[in-house]
């Protein structure tokens, strides 16, 4: 267990950028004091890890000194699907040592690395009903290899590691900092899509209930853009930022399909049960396979929705797969709340919120903290507010670890 901190640095090393988030506490409350976002080194870190620690761990440094960040100690995180698996468990309340025994059996069995050699922890949730006889726990393994790569990393941009977190842990934090008045007491979906993967966390409040994560990211669109601009992938990435719009029919558009046989009364689609943490999580099979989304007109300003309307199609069928899957186990959805960089194609959240059937916003990670960082350029903070909910996170764990 890391020292009790003042301050701290929160790092995000992401396949596409790095995010960094300094927190000082000033008094009793935390404030932002730093905040920078630059490039990650080309093909240095994919969904599966960091692949180059001189290069990652050289580009953290400059973004750091770029962005005025000064405290030594950090806190990041490891993701990546194959670098990192986080699970919550239910199991039978007991004493301290009871349960470090217990857990080393489970995670012993749930390890799902090639790699034998890991690092795991463990840490009940809290807020357990004191009437049940069972408590919450929420488990992370790590290939050996992963964590030893991550402090090659903060080792390079000099600095000393606090702490090494998993990302849903950190969303907790800035949930219960920044939301607490506001999503205290609801069940939260929270999809945060970066540049390669997309995690979906459910929380009650700030407590996390189940964690997952798709190969499905902010990339993939991009890719399409350039695809159908025929331009280049920097060049799509702007597209898809200042030109693409979701428009605001488009998902009525999209949950109509054709009925061939023209019935009335006979349903078009039926999913069965669905269990996405399956050993083989298959997609669930959709009766009348010839039923298809009704197409927006190719109009030039419909031409990038058109193009990325299947890719988006199955983004929002893998959060529907998750939230019907928490449904099944006697849970319910109030809330979804989007972050990450992925996640900025405007009209996305009203495009999710009428598919899901279900209120969805942007998520703020700076709501309610001071910022007072210096080396920030005007507008920044509101561009990129959404991309730093990890960084800002773990940069939290002054309040809480």
């Amino acid at each position: 267990m890391a020292k009790k901190l003042s301050s701290v640095l929160g790092i995000d090393i992401g396949s596409r950028k790095i995010k960094v988030c300094e927190v000082r506490m000033q008094g009793k409350e935390p404030a932002v004091t730093a905040l920078g976002i630059g490039d990650t080194p080309e093909g240095a870190v994919d969904s599966t890890g960091i692949y180059n620690s001189e290069a990652v761990g050289a580009a953290l440094k400059a973004l750091i000194a770029s962005c005025g960040a000064s405290v030594n100690q950090v806190v990041v995180s490891i993701a990546g699907q194959n670098s990192v698996l986080v699970r919550t468990l239910e199991v039978p309340k007991m004493n301290p040592a009871e349960l470090k025994d217990h857990m080393q059996w489970e995670i012993n069995r749930n390890i799902p690395f090639a790699e034998s050699t890991v690092m795991s922890d463990f840490k009940p949730l809290g807020g357990d009903d004191p009437n049940s006889a069972n408590m919450d726990v929420v488990m992370a393994i790590a290939p050996q290899s992963a964590v030893d790569t991550m402090l090659q990393v903060i080792k390079k941009a000099g600095k000393t590691a606090a702490a090494i977190d998993v990302e849903p842990l950190g969303l907790a934090r800035s949930i219960q900092t920044s939301y607490a008045a506001e999503l205290g007491t609801k069940t939260i979906c929270m999809v945060d899509m970066g540049a390669s993967t997309c995690s979906i966390n459910i929380f009650s409040g700030s407590k996390l209930l189940m964690p997952r994560q798709i190969p499905i990211g902010g990339d993939m669109f991009t890719r399409v853009i350039a695809d159908e601009m025929q331009t280049s992938v920097t060049e799509a990435e702007t597209i898809k930022l200042t030109q693409l719009t979701i428009p605001e029919n488009a998902a009525e558009l999209r949950s109509a399909v054709v009925n061939p046989f023209d019935i009335p009364g006979v349903p078009t689609q039926e999913f069965q049960p669905y269990n996405p943490f399956a050993d083989d999580p298959s997609p669930a099979p959709m009766q009348m396979a010839d039923a298809a989304p009704v197409p927006m007109d190719d109009s030039p300003e419909n031409r990038l929705f058109n193009a990325i309307a299947p890719l988006l199609d199955d983004f929002i069928a893998e959060v529907r797969r998750s939230v019907d899957y928490f449904r099944s186990r006697g849970g319910d959805i109030d809330v979804v709340v989007l972050c990450g960089g992925g996640t900025m194609i405007p009209g996305l959240t009203g495009f999710m919120s009428k598919s899901l059937g279900i209120e969805c916003d942007a998520y703020d990670p700076l709501r309610r903290l001071n910022v007072s960082a210096k080396k920030v350029a005007p507008g920044f903070v509101d561009e990129h507010r959404q991309e730093f909910a990890v960084a800002i996170g773990n940069g939290l764990h002054i309040l809480f670890d």
